[in-house]
């Protein structure tokens, strides 16, 4: 008699991570979007690049980024895109879950980020089901959860994506900024706003 072994949950994820990483160039037919908020035509584009598993990225999120809502993606003045970096598998798993549903995206990212010190810790399997349950929180439905956290083949094309993006901008710390083509580092939200309105007034 044959006997079948099936992978753990967090088996199957570890297992698609270290494929995701080994070959990211096998997806590039899978096309990843940028996701944005504000105004596309604005003349000022800031581009944050961060991992849901940096405390500094979730400090940003809850603190100055509200404020930068309020006063500049909000009224249209600016264009925002939020991009990804995978420091470790944990980052990539909770960006499967937020682009499950890219409508859904931001208010998932807000989620992960205001949880991010009860999901982001424990064993694998610990994780991945806080993970789930953050997206049950969002809406959504337990076969699209497990369809967007077993999809190696996004998995692949998000490492790819994430990797081209880090090399082209140069990005080697979270959270980092490229605001009209010019590299910032964290900071607060009264050093964003003065480098906002300096690229508004050019």
């Amino acid at each position: 008699m044959i006997r079948k072994l099936a992978l753990s949950s967090a088996q199957a994820l570890a297992a698609i991570v270290l494929l995701a990483f080994a070959a990211p160039a096998m997806a590039q037919d899978i096309e990843i979007n940028d996701m944005q908020m504000g105004n596309p035509d604005a003349s000022v584009t800031v581009i944050e690049y961060a991992s849901y598993t940096c405390p500094h990225c979730a400090n940003f999120h809850k603190g100055p980024l509200k404020q930068i809502m309020s006063d500049y993606i909000g009224p249209g003045k600016i264009n925002f895109i939020y991009r990804e970096v995978y420091f470790d598998r944990y980052g990539l798993w909770a960006s499967m879950i937020a682009r499950c549903d890219e409508d859904r995206f931001f208010g998932i990212s807000d989620l992960l980020y205001e949880g991010q010190r009860d999901w982001a810790s424990g064993a694998p399997a610990e994780i991945a089901d806080k993970l789930r349950k953050i997206g049950k929180v969002a809406g959504l439905e337990d076969e699209q959860l497990e369809a967007c956290l077993t999809d190696g083949e996004k998995a692949q094309a998000l490492v790819g994506w994430f990797q081209a993006n880090a090399e082209a901008d140069d990005i080697s710390s979270t959270p980092s900024f490229i605001i009209n083509g010019e590299k910032f580092s964290n900071m607060s939200y009264d050093a964003f706003s003065a480098i906002l309105e300096e690229k508004l007034a050019e």
